[in-house]
């Protein structure tokens, strides 16, 4: 597969804006933050891994940036309000926030259950049930609540309180292809989630746009992350080329063209409000 050439950065595009990003580990999360601060916000970064966190200053700072970095699980409101305190205290106030933090269903039984909907999808097999569903635990189902949608709505909540005053403000829900379509039947646990944060991005998008707070969702589809990677590396050439059969584009999405999709949405050229964009290489169309 060819490398794909990042898109183009535009300077200063974000100059004086205060920028929120979770999540901002190995992948999607980094690349934002970095592509944020390098059109010229000052980014306040969060994860629950400090390593993550730290390795993310250090690349939004070398790329010309201020960055407030922190530990936080968004889905504890008390960590949360914290963070958003930090960032006026540094700052003076939040502009953007860019809702990436999330629970992906990267497991062994995650990874079992996707090799199993894979090639259900891709071989000439008798229909069945898959028996996904049923063999989710509670404890499971209860993990990915707390951090793709409670942790959603918490970092919102922090935002709109300092965004409704200053009548000024952009929210940028990181969804999924999971939310829009079956693609992701291999984790309902996970579907069900971004399903929710896309209902919650249109709810929310209605109330705020009146004070000039445009809420909008990213829908990726297959993302070019480092686990993704490593999952196409352990499925082998024939499994590789049946995946890509199901993606018209013939390859996932790079970090670099999401993020730079990310950047559009929390900037102020555009009109946009309530949609969710869905970078997939036409896998749903």
């Amino acid at each position: 597969m060819s490398v794909q050439a990042a898109p183009q950065v535009t300077p200063g595009r974000m100059s004086g804006k205060v920028a929120v990003v979770t999540g901002v580990g190995p992948g999607l999360g980094r690349a934002i933050a970095v592509r944020l601060g390098a059109e010229g916000a000052s980014v306040v970064v969060c994860d629950i891994s400090e390593d993550a966190v730290e390795q993310t200053r250090q690349e939004v700072e070398a790329v010309g940036a201020q960055c407030l970095a922190m530990r936080c699980d968004v889905s504890d409101s008390s960590q949360v309000a914290a963070l958003f305190a930090a960032a006026v205290q540094r700052f003076g106030s939040v502009h953007a926030l860019v809702n990436n933090a999330a629970i992906t269903p990267n497991s062994p039984a995650d990874t079992e259950r996707r090799n199993r909907l894979y090639g259900y999808m891709q071989s000439p097999v008798a229909r069945t049930s898959l028996e996904i569903t049923s063999s989710i635990e509670d404890d499971e189902w209860h993990r990915f609540w707390g951090v793709n949608v409670h942790g959603v709505f918490y970092c919102t909540r922090e935002a709109l309180r300092l965004m409704e005053p200053q009548q000024y403000g952009r929210i940028v829900n990181v969804a999924s292809i999971a939310g829009i379509s079956a693609r992701s039947a291999h984790s309902p646990h996970y579907s069900a989630t971004k399903g929710a944060v896309v209902a919650f991005t249109r709810s929310v998008a209605y109330e705020v746009a009146g004070a000039n707070i445009f809420v909008n969702a990213l829908a990726p589809g297959g993302v070019a992350t480092p686990a993704f990677n490593a999952y196409l590396d352990g499925i082998g050439e024939e499994g590789r080329n049946r995946l890509w059969q199901s993606c018209p584009a013939g390859r996932f999405g790079t970090v670099e063209e999401y993020a730079a999709t990310v950047a559009h949405l929390a900037s102020d050229e555009h009109y946009l409000v309530g949609q969710i964009i869905s970078p997939n290489g036409g896998s749903a169309i």
